[in-house]
């Protein structure tokens, strides 16, 4: 499922893919109605389940599926600003970009895994992700700092 989701993204949001495979990346604005739909739909499960019998307790499965809904909506703001802010420039490494949300994406599943329901082989496949993506993305920095600077560079030269 992970690497369904990571060739999606990769064959979205490579400009060289984008014309082989006919794709063009959701727009900022389609982003904002993801954002703002999956913020509806947070927050009408924490009030179903707050005012569900017994009232204003919830079960650890609850705080859990909440927490995830919540990271979701935090990294599709991190998403969102990191595409604005990348898609606009031209000279920025693509790749780095899905890497990146590789990554968070990654991180929000191993934050929300809850280890007694998953075996041991998922296990070794999660951290086979994580060291795959944290090489790519070690390489492609790599690249970058030999000619120039990279996105994490970039974006805090304009946040700071």
């Amino acid at each position: 499922m992970i690497a369904a989701f990571l060739s999606q993204l990769v064959v979205v949001y490579v400009p060289s893919l984008q014309w082989v495979f006919r794709t063009e990346p959701i727009r900022g604005a389609e982003w904002l109605q993801i954002l703002l739909l999956a913020t509806l739909e947070l927050g009408w499960i924490i009030v179903k389940d707050i005012f569900s019998p017994p009232v204003f307790l919830l079960e650890i499965e609850e705080l859990l599926d909440i927490f995830g809904l919540f990271m979701l909506v935090i990294i599709g703001i991190e998403l969102l600003e990191t595409i604005m802010k990348t898609y606009l420039k031209e000279n920025v490494n693509h790749v780095e970009v899905v890497f990146l949300v590789a990554m968070i994406a990654i991180a929000r599943k191993v934050i929300i895994l809850d280890i007694k329901d998953v075996s041991g082989i998922t296990l070794v496949g999660i951290g086979a992700i994580i060291i795959t993506l944290s090489a790519g993305y070690y390489l492609i920095r790599r690249k970058d700092n030999s000619e120039g600077q990279s996105l994490l560079d970039q974006k805090s030269k304009d946040d700071g």
